[in-house]
């Protein structure tokens, strides 16, 4: 069987016109502990949620527009919270960091606003504030190290979510699947250890929900549909609307409903 699962009908749905000068459509609020939270999608509440983990460059358009997208196709609340509150996402001029003394901040980074675990913890209080508040479908989506959050996120014992997606993930590992409890959207650019997201996709073809995963590598760079999207790129425009038209369908599937 091939490692990779093409996406026989990626552009199932036709997502709006992506754009590169992009004003985001939601708004901020508070939310589960949250002080800032981008929130998207019908005005009265949806029976579907998704919760977006950005990648380390925090709050950026590309992210927030890729958001807008699932919230109008897929008619469901799109929340996209601050993790990094009450510090700040990582500068994107410093990346990737050139100098040792950058490198070692970048370490430190990882290691504290943007621990992977502390993060877990914030997102399943999310998912489980979303529970509580009549959503009946939670899933969540994560780029670079989000991605890793939301993968964790899914494995925890009492985690409220139905699906999660990892797209261009960071600090990939194996192990991270093998407790995933819902179905999971694997989604690594090139330019990830295409060896471990293989070992990821046979842990959860033997689960349950099996028939309900989805994996696709894009021929794209790390960071290609979030924060370093470049959509002025027709090649990284056309990678970008195809992925998120891969996100609409694996979360359609997992959840039962249809996309618009």
């Amino acid at each position: 069987m091939s490692s990779t699962v093409h996406n026989d009908n990626a552009a199932c749905c036709s997502i709006p016109p992506v754009k590169s000068d992009y004003t985001p459509k939601g708004v901020f609020k508070s939310y589960a502990g949250f002080n800032k939270v981008y929130v998207t999608g019908p005005e009265t509440k949806s029976t579907l949620a998704l919760v977006c983990v950005y990648d380390i460059f925090g709050f950026k358009p590309q992210t927030q527009q890729g958001a807008d997208i699932l919230a109008e196709k897929l008619n469901a609340q799109v929340l996209m919270p601050d993790f990094f509150e009450p510090g700040e996402p990582w500068p994107a001029d410093k990346f990737p960091p050139q100098t040792d003394e950058e490198k070692a901040k970048l370490q430190e980074f990882f290691g504290g606003i943007a621990n992977p675990q502390t993060a877990v913890q914030k997102l399943i209080e999310v998912g489980r504030a979303l529970k509580s508040d009549g959503s009946v479908f939670v899933g969540t989506f994560g780029f670079c190290w989000g991605g890793k959050v939301t993968i964790l996120a899914g494995s925890d014992a009492t985690t409220p979510f139905d699906a999660v997606s990892a797209i261009h993930p960071a600090m990939l590992s194996a192990a991270d699947a093998e407790g995933l409890k819902a179905p999971l959207g694997l989604f690594p650019s090139k330019d990830e250890p295409k060896a471990e997201a293989d070992k990821i996709y046979e842990i959860i073809s033997k689960k349950p929900f099996a028939s309900k995963n989805a994996y696709q590598i894009f021929d794209s760079f790390h960071g290609f549909a979030a924060a370093r999207a470049n959509l002025d790129d027709p090649k990284n425009k056309e990678e970008y609307e195809k992925l998120y038209a891969t996100l609409i369908k694996f979360f359609s599937t997992a959840s039962g409903t249809h996309a618009h």
